[in-house]
């Protein structure tokens, strides 16, 4: 284990995910056979879930106290903490408040690693890095899956156990992780307070698109696969097991693809897919076809590294640590309605609630049309909002 940034924001997003990934697969068999969830239940959660990435911009404020590095390791702990007391709150109550502080660890976590990411690694080597750092995730995701089935389905312990054991681990390897890294330095100084600048308008809204457009995929791809095709703990957990294992063995290649064709054709496929994919959960009923659309939504989405690589293009780099912390509230305004609403319109017609994510796609797919084929600081935009002379002169 190096002691190098790079192998620290490596490690750091394993943590994540291994802690992440158990708390997410668990939790749609966990409040559905605990706490006699609905649609509407699990829509408040999700909501509540995503209320501190709304509030991710006050993560700037944080850094005038603490430097990022520190900040994002103690984003871990708190994320840690939070999912290893989940097992021990079995109510609606208690699951809005034990999420609420899980989500809090999480979401400043993920501001901070974006940062310290794009910060860290140099451009040309973003979106390789970025594809290796997906297959870190996917190898965490199976180490969690792995201690699902000893524990659960081997051992046959309860939730709380389960929940408290990847917590406590996740907490000890932030604790080593704390002793075994230098502080490194941050590059470029950040500035310390909120920026929203107009030259990253499609930045902003390719990045509002997509936290909307997740939400159905995070809340209501998984929860149908439970409530309505009637998998079960194991059967849901080897539908993760079988994602991770292709993110495992693709996400590097997809990153350097990515590299290769660029930010708008990358984008382009992506959104392309994600149309055809939720369309068709609007229709399914057979549970090996709706597996499938769930490891190809999946994976499209593995391609969304392109909308941070695009940036990292475009931006100035004392900007970084300002404009992850407010894109991540614009990437979770409609997070944060999204899960609520719906939840209530899937007790009406789980069909609308996946039409309404293929037409937010096709936003997307609109939007990922104007990145230019090759992004630049001076050429961010294929169709500006306000055409410059230079610009026409060039058309």
């Amino acid at each position: 284990m190096q002691r190098t940034p790079q192998s620290l924001l490596l490690w750091m997003t394993f943590i994540m995910s291994l802690v992440f990934s158990v708390w997410q697969v668990l939790l749609n068999n966990f409040v559905i056979e605990r706490a006699a969830f609905t649609g509407a239940e699990i829509g408040i959660l999700q909501s509540l879930r995503e209320v501190p990435g709304f509030l991710a911009f006050t993560a700037i404020f944080v850094l005038l106290v603490l430097k990022e590095q520190s900040f994002a390791l103690i984003s871990l702990a708190v994320l840690s903490i939070g999912v290893a007391i989940s097992g021990f709150f079995p109510s609606a109550m208690g699951l809005y408040l034990t999420t609420i502080l899980m989500s809090v660890g999480f979401h400043y976590f993920e501001t901070i690693n974006q940062s310290l990411t794009l910060q860290w690694v140099d451009k040309q080597d973003t979106a390789g890095f970025l594809g290796k750092a997906m297959a870190w995730k996917a190898a965490a995701a199976l180490t969690g899956y792995a201690s699902i089935w000893l524990i659960m389905t081997w051992l046959k312990f309860d939730y709380v156990y389960m929940y408290a054991f990847i917590g406590l681990l996740g907490l000890f390897m932030v604790a080593v992780l704390t002793v075994y890294f230098p502080k490194f330095p941050e590059g470029e100084p950040q500035h310390k307070k909120i920026i929203l600048r107009k030259k990253y308008w499609l930045y902003y809204l390719l990045t509002f698109f997509s936290g909307a457009r997740r939400q159905i995929f995070m809340v209501f791809a998984g929860f149908m696969m439970v409530e309505k095709l009637g998998y079960s703990v194991s059967q849901i957990t080897a539908l993760f097991l079988i994602n991770y294992v292709v993110n495992l063995l693709f996400a590097p290649a997809l990153g350097r693809f990515i590299g290769r064709i660029g930010e708008r054709r990358a984008l382009t496929i992506e959104y392309i897919g994600l149309i055809i994919v939720f369309v068709s959960y609007a229709f399914v009923t057979h549970p090996y076809i709706a597996a499938g659309l769930y490891v190809i939504d999946h994976l499209l989405f593995a391609m969304a590294i392109a909308i941070k690589t695009y940036f990292q293009k475009i931006a100035d780099k004392q900007d970084i640590a300002a404009t992850m912390s407010v894109s991540f509230t614009i990437n979770h305004i409609a997070a944060v309605v999204i899960p609520a609403l719906l939840g209530l319109l899937w007790l009406y017609s789980p069909k609308m609630v996946f039409f309404i994510g293929a037409g937010l796609a096709l936003c997307s797919l609109i939007l990922a049309r104007n990145i230019p084929l090759m992004p630049t600081q001076n050429h961010r935009v294929c169709w500006p909002l306000t055409p410059t002379k230079a610009h026409s002169n060039a058309q």
